[in-house]
């Protein structure tokens, strides 16, 4: 793929994409599918047969199994191989992520071992770091945790008290504290620990030892869900740091939070297919043995619809993650060709596509509880039972929306990246916008004859982004400097991005997949069904941003050419959906 064809992040609001630039599933390669082979067994043979265990709060068993994961080379996918690891591309990486996400708790640990426990050190360490404790972590001689949260900065999280005070010999930092909700911490060997250096506004990072002085951890903290993942409170009394274990530079700690938040979002999009996949099949099995009047429920048109669209809102996930990740891979060997190094260049990469990594996050949370909300609606009584494995993926999924930073602040963040980038110059948003609102009555929904099933798809798309164009221009325009503050506006223009950035990534899998395997109607009707709902969110969301901020007149005639923008032809989602429910029916587990 060429350097040109790989957009900036949120460039996509202005630019069409060609089908063929993008990467889908359905062109892994033999290694990649062998990775994640090897992943599928690993959780089949070591993982599943020990939740029931797991989740009554078991740290030693869930310590051997991470170590086991490391023996086999799984904890080393996304490092270097001069750090002991397997140095394998961000789109495997991911692939990774997914397949482990079907591993409820031990996915929690595993993730935050190999992301925020280990990638701080490995992106913003020096060398002298990565060989001390990057090389152990790759290969889980060490296992890793991250520690930003405390009692009272959560989302706030430079609000932290935590601090770090030169010693009078100038070799340690007397680091004092608390921490709160640490994933790993109750077996952890290594911590990323971010404190505020005497009167700093700023946190600075640390690499802190479990066992040093000073250091204790409190008991697991009782769950609704991941039962399985040591959560504790970790405490600092006078532990001394060595001053060689600051991590980058002193106050630069809140900027390696951030990076390191965009990396969890984006591996939590991923995490969450696997997730979702293994849901949807175990309820698919379900409703093909459970009877009811006479009867599979499978059989039952309210059971289609359901299978259905959990398939449909997985498939549609699934085409965003990996377009971006790809999208990533592109960057990382730009500046690895610049000579950048090999970690800055890897996270900068990551980073930059702030506004898709906000989306997924998103998008795959709320997804993922769809779908296992769902799944235990087609288990009925069943599914409230602890005997089936929806009522764990009930109680696991609900916290993918509150970690890796809320939706709420992710909402917030989806504009806000994108209309920075705008106003950095990094593409134009607001001069087509501008255009669009000055002319309105000239807005149409540019409908042609004779068009292609897929020029359709993407002329829908199109208005899509001239729809959020022109509210995003007429809200900023009259909200001026409180346009951000107003967070209701904000969130119905971001639901808009969403919806249309998953819809896109959707149409492009689907199209580019017929250039492969030649057209098949199932898959269609997946476009179709979710192009059709998208528009319709994006309608609703549109007018209430509209009727919120603008006076009667500009309201009416804004709320007229979102009608036509919107304008979607009428879809025979009842077929559609019976249609994408036989298959996984007759398959009887989720094949798409």
């Amino acid at each position: 793929m060429e350097d040109n064809k790989n957009l900036k992040s949120g460039e996509f609001l202005v630019k069409e994409v060609d089908p063929q630039s993008i990467f889908i599933p359905e062109e892994f390669d033999e290694e990649q599918k062998m990775i994640a082979q090897t992943v599928r067994d690993f959780i089949e043979t070591e993982v599943h047969p020990n939740l029931d265990q797991l989740d009554k709060g078991d740290r030693e068993l869930m310590k051997s199994i991470l170590k086991k994961s490391g023996d086999l080379g799984l904890m080393g996918i996304s490092i270097p191989e001069q750090y002991a690891g397997f140095g394998q591309s961000f789109v495997t990486q991911m692939l990774a992520a997914e397949v482990v996400g079907a591993a409820y708790s031990f996915s929690v640990a595993f993730m935050a071992h190999c992301g925020i426990g280990t990638l701080p050190i490995m992106y913003y360490g020096n060398e002298e770091q990565r060989m001390k404790y990057v090389t152990k972590l790759a290969t889980g001689d060490y296992l890793g945790a991250y520690c930003l949260t405390e009692p009272g900065a959560g989302s706030d999280a430079n609000s932290g008290k935590t601090q770090a005070t030169l010693s009078e010999d100038g070799k340690h930092y007397i680091l004092n504290g608390q921490k709160m909700w640490i994933t790993n911490a109750g077996f952890c060997d290594t911590q990323v620990v971010f404190a505020k250096i005497d009167n700093d506004r700023i946190l600075s990072a640390f690499i802190v030892e479990s066992n040093w002085p000073g250091v204790v951890i409190g008991p697991d903290e009782h769950k609704m869900g991941i039962k399985g993942s040591s959560t504790c409170q970790i405490y600092y009394n006078d532990v001394k740091v060595p001053v060689e274990n600051l991590i980058g530079k002193r106050g630069e700690g809140f900027r390696i939070a951030l990076s390191i938040l965009h990396m969890g979002r984006m591996k939590l999009g991923a995490n969450v297919i696997g997730a979702a996949k293994q849901t949807i099949s175990d309820s698919v099995r379900y409703a093909n043995e459970r009877k009811q009047f006479g009867t599979l429920i499978s059989n039952f048109g309210s059971i289609k619809y359901k299978l259905a669209e959990m398939i449909i809102r997985a498939f549609a996930h699934e085409s965003a993650i990996y377009r971006v990740s790809r999208d990533i891979d592109i960057l990382m060997d730009k500046y690895k060709g610049e000579g950048c190094d090999i970690g800055i260049g890897s996270i900068d990469a990551i980073s930059h596509y702030a506004v898709e990594d906000a989306i997924l996050k998103v998008y795959g949370s709320e997804m993922l509880d769809y779908v296992a909300d769902e799944g235990v609606q087609i288990h009925g009584g069943m599914g409230y039972s602890a005997e089936m494995p929806v009522d764990r993926a009930y109680r696991d999924s609900r916290i993918n929306r509150i970690f890796e930073g809320t939706n709420e602040i992710n909402r917030l963040l989806v504009v806000e990246a994108a209309t920075k980038k705008a106003i950095k110059g990094e593409y134009d948003l607001f001069g087509p916008a501008e255009d669009l609102y000055n002319n309105l009555d000239k807005i149409s929904d540019d409908a042609k004859s004779g068009e292609s099933f897929f020029e359709k798809q993407m002329r829908y798309i199109k208005n899509m982004k001239k729809a959020i164009k022109l509210v995003t221009y007429s809200a900023s325009k009259v909200l001026g400097k409180s346009f951000m503050s107003e967070q209701e506006t904000v969130n119905n223009i971001s639901n808009m991005i969403m919806e249309t950035y998953i819809a896109e990534s959707l149409a492009l899998r689907v199209q580019k997949r017929e250039s492969l395997k030649g057209e098949d109607k199932i898959y269609r009707d997946i476009v179709s069904v979710f192009v059709y709902d998208a528009m319709n969110k994006i309608a609703k969301n549109a007018k209430d941003a509209i009727y919120s901020h603008a006076d009667n007149d500009i309201a009416q005639k804004l709320v007229s050419a979102i009608n036509m923008l919107t304008n979607v032809e009428g879809v025979n989602v009842m077929v559609a959906r019976r249609n994408i429910a036989a298959k996984i029916i007759e398959d009887n587990k989720y094949s798409f």
